[in-house]
């Protein structure tokens, strides 16, 4: 038996979004919001394209998107790549979602609470340690909730799940170990088979329910996120390096500088590696009035 990855936005909308999906979403966001409790009784999945309302604004694609029982709505995205201001990304499609919850007419108190439910591939959050992190809005010097807290961000950062099967406890990790870890698998682990909307979810993955098609459109998919991954690393890799570098010069000119009442030009640039150039530079810098 072998999964497709959760981690591709086809394969994460093919289990969580499609009019199969409801019961294996309600376990889902209990599971990742409310803890494994039983808070969510029932969901409208709905489409998560939110096309703009006003000339100029961005359009914006979510995974997948539902309306709880209770009105709030639920905005769930999985994201593999740490592309620049995705932190502000994923707070625009929350503050767009809620405002544009009014018809023309209509009053605030129509306003529904969103959520925001991200899962990250990478670390979104350097110097906290639980892979589950929650943001709402509080005041500053005390702490204390707004009282209209009505867009909440919830992130689930997957390289800081590190259990593996046998400390699988709750349902929660054990969703979010499937999510991380079910394009690894081999068969449905015995301590995950007892809940039925997690076995339905892994039926769902299994490559043998797929169209050849389908398994070419998804492979395709993958290997564009390993090579944008590649493409990703390396440009950080290169970006520290050009620190690096610059930083090095930085500290040769100050050298120089200090040594330019000292020595001559010839032996600057042999001390500080500088060229014979640059060295002039800063002597001439150093004489103009």
């Amino acid at each position: 038996m072998r999964f497709i990855n959760p981690k591709t936005d086809y394969a994460f909308k093919k289990i969580f979004g499609s009019a199969e999906s409801k019961d294996i979403l309600i376990s889902f966001l209990n599971a990742l919001i409310y803890d494994g409790n039983s808070t969510i009784e029932d969901l409208e999945i709905i489409n998560p394209n939110l096309p703009p309302k006003v000339e100029g604004l961005k359009d914006t694609y979510l995974d997948v998107k539902a309306k709880l029982n209770d009105s709030t709505l639920v905005i769930i995205e999985m994201q593999v790549l740490n592309v620049q201001s995705f932190g502000k990304r994923v707070l625009f499609n929350a503050a767009k979602t809620y405002a544009f919850q009014l018809q023309k007419g209509e009053g605030y108190r129509m306003l529904k609470p969103v959520i925001a439910l991200t899962l990250t591939d990478f670390e979104m959050f350097a110097n906290r340690h639980h892979f589950t992190s929650r943001f709402v809005y509080r005041e500053v010097s005390d702490g204390s909730v707004y009282p209209e807290n009505d867009i909440e961000l919830v992130f689930v950062e997957l390289p800081k799940f590190t259990k593996e099967l046998p400390e699988l406890e709750t349902i929660t990790d054990k969703w979010i170990y499937f999510i991380k870890s079910a394009r690894s698998l081999a068969s449905i682990p015995e301590n995950m088979d007892n809940i039925p909307e997690l076995q339905r979810a892994f039926e769902i993955a299994n490559q043998a329910n797929l169209t050849p098609t389908e398994l070419e459109d998804l492979e395709r998919r993958e290997m564009f996120i390993y090579d944008q991954q590649g493409a990703v690393a390396l440009g950080r890799e290169e970006g520290r390096e050009e620190g690096r570098l610059e930083g090095k010069k930085e500290e040769q000119r100050m050298i120089a500088q200090k040594l330019l009442t000292v020595l001559d030009d010839e032996a600057i640039a042999a001390t500080t590696g500088l060229s014979l150039e640059v060295v002039r530079e800063l002597r001439e810098t150093m004489n103009e009035p």
